[in-house]
């Protein structure tokens, strides 16, 4: 009886250790050898870290990804506040707009991606003829073969796939909130921005702590969407970290280099953590 509580959490204490443990482990292992993976195992100790810090494509790969990550979350947390705040009203069909606007969350990155890039082609596609149609455009625009526009569509796909995951996390916090507390501040006076502000975000204010560490790490790393849609191009224009950490690896066979940037990602993800929990705080 005293082994039984560990028993139950073995299964999922082993599944971590070998799905997220090991890897980890042996990707840092990695970038400390200039290596094929198979018999190439030389030691080259730090420096793939310090060209990680001195490469330039690195660095912009960095500040792309922090871009990405920015408008994207932000794009998330609008969205999800407003249709969470629609869905909370008295409002007709509400389950079945709940479920339609759940819907990009539960479809596969990779069906998102060939959805926008179907939407955004040059030839045949129902975005540039739509706006051929209507007289905006006369010649078709590449939306995802431009350096201009290119990483504008990425973000705007990467937002429409995932904020249903906000929406409905903001959207259940909401609903916990008791309606005694919007009434009595009706009562007296507060319109209806400081009843938001005084009531509905300190209330939610552990939910969006928890969503928001969530959300920016998922982003901040995101691969399949930017991969499918562009591959990290037109040039460089949507060349994020983890585009250009898989092309060191699997297009150049700089197995070690990847894998020391990899660390730089993983160690940025854990201070976004950090850092959120310190200023969202709840003390």
């Amino acid at each position: 009886m005293v082994l039984a509580p560990y028993g139950f959490v073995l299964p999922a204490t082993i599944t971590m250790l070998l799905l997220v443990v090991y890897p980890i482990v042996y990707g840092i292992y990695i970038s400390f050898f200039n290596t094929n993976l198979v018999n190439k195992w030389k030691f080259v100790g730090l420096n793939y870290y310090v060209k990680a810090v001195q490469d330039v494509a690195f660095q912009h790969s960095l500040w792309m990804t922090v871009v990405f990550t920015t408008f994207v979350v932000l794009g998330h947390f609008v969205l999800g506040f407003v249709f969470a705040n629609i869905l909370n009203k008295p409002i007709r069909f509400k389950t079945f707009f709940r479920g339609v606007l759940i819907i990009p969350w539960l479809f596969p990155d990779v069906v998102v991606a060939y959805l926008f890039k179907w939407i955004l082609n040059e030839q045949g596609g129902i975005l540039n003829a739509l706006l051929i149609h209507w007289g905006w455009i006369s010649t078709p625009i590449g939306w995802l073969s431009s350096s201009a526009t290119a990483f504008g569509c990425v973000i705007a796909a990467s937002i429409w796939k995932g904020f249903p995951l906000v929406m409905i996390q903001i959207l259940a916090g909401i609903q916990t909130i008791n309606t005694d507390m919007y009434e009595a501040a009706s009562i007296d006076g507060a319109n209806g921005w400081q009843q938001f502000h005084y009531i509905t975000l300190p209330a939610l204010k552990p939910i969006l702590t928890t969503v928001l560490i969530l959300d920016t790490v998922w982003v901040f790393k995101q691969f399949t969407m930017i991969w499918l849609m562009t591959a990290g191009g037109p040039g460089n224009a949507t060349m994020v970290s983890a585009v250009e950490i898989y092309k060191n690896a699997f297009n150049y066979f700089k197995y070690g280099y990847a894998s020391a940037e990899s660390v730089f990602i993983l160690v940025i993800c854990y201070l976004i953590g950090v850092v959120f929990r310190r200023l969202l705080r709840d003390d």
